[in-house]
Parts: structure tokens; sequence; C-alpha cells
């Protein structure tokens, strides 16, 4: 048991190691990338706006303050441009989509339940309550002859069936039954 034990320390001993390792990495990482990204920042502001040289007269401070008024006043006419042409085209897509949504609207059917009704009722439902509609669907069917047939006149000649079974019950039916079998 000593031995686990021994085992299970150096095991954890290793597991410390190897995370204030990783550890020591990831900070010197994060060191590295912010150094980077202080580096392209200052490249960046370098190329694009060069160090500002003021001019000695105030005329010629008048004519740097006039062009940096124009060059804004340009900056904000494409800004307003872009504004607008946004808002058109956002406006356009909700109209889209509105229109979308509608014809989806349109051919979605409602879940139908099942309605117990006669087809006197469903008529009236459909023609109004104006209408008297009468669906007898016996009146309207043919009446047909039987001819008689071999099989009719046997079923005939066999008389009620309430007195077959009169004469076959008890013991006398019974010794008939058996009689016949014979």
């Amino acid at each position: 048991s000593s031995y686990l034990q021994k085992k299970r320390r150096a095991a954890t001993a290793r597991r410390q190691h190897l995370k204030s390792a990783m550890l020591q990495l990831a900070a010197t990482e994060i060191e590295r990338e912010a150094a980077a990204k202080e580096v392209e920042k200052q490249n960046y502001l370098a190329e694009h706006c060069p160090p500002l040289s003021l001019p000695g007269s105030m005329q010629e401070l008048q004519e740097l303050c006039k062009k940096l008024h124009a060059k804004i006043e340009s900056v904000d006419e494409e800004r307003y441009d872009t504004e607008v042409k946004l808002q058109k085209t956002s406006k356009e897509l909700e109209d889209l989509s509105q229109k979308l949504f509608d014809l989806r609207g349109k051919f979605k059917r409602p879940p139908l339940r099942r309605v117990r009704m006669s087809a006197d009722a469903m008529l009236r439902a459909l023609l109004g309550s104006k209408h008297k509609v009468c669906m007898d669907l016996r009146a309207n069917l043919k009446q047909v002859k039987k001819e008689d047939t071999e099989k009719e006149k046997d079923l005939r000649d066999v008389g009620d069936w309430r007195k077959n079974i009169e004469e076959k019950s008890g013991m006398e039916g019974r010794k008939k039954m058996f009689e016949a079998g014979e």
C-alpha cells in the first residue's frame, strides 16, 4: 500500500508540474500576442495618420481647417448615402420577408377535427338554412323483383326456424337426430 501511495504522490506531482509549465507557456504566449498587437497598431497609425505639422501663420491654419472641414463634409455625405441605401435595402428585405411569410401562411392547413354530421346537416351547412334538403337515400333506389330460385324454395319449405328448434329440443329431438344419423 505504501508503494501505491508513493506512485499516487509522484503522479500528482507530475500533473502539477505539467499544469504549471502549461500556465507559464500560456502567459508568455499572451505577452507575445499583446506585444504583436501593439506593434501592429503603431504600424497602422504610422501608415494612415502621418504626423501633424501645424503651420506657423494664421492664414495657413485657416486653410488647413477649411480642408479638414471639406473632408469631414465629404465623409458625412458618403455616410448619409450609405445609411439611406441601407435603410432602403432593409425595407425591401422586410417587405420580401413579409410577402414570404404571407405566402407560407396561405398554404398552411389547420389541423382538422373529425365531426359527426349527417348528410342533411352537411348540406344545410353548405347551402344555408334557406334550402330545405332531405337526403333520403333509400327513396332513389330501384326496386328489383327477385326471381324464385331453388334455394329460396328450399328455405320456404323448411318453414319457420322456431318450429325446427322446438322439434329438436328435449330428449325426443335428440333421439330423432340420433336415429337420423344411423
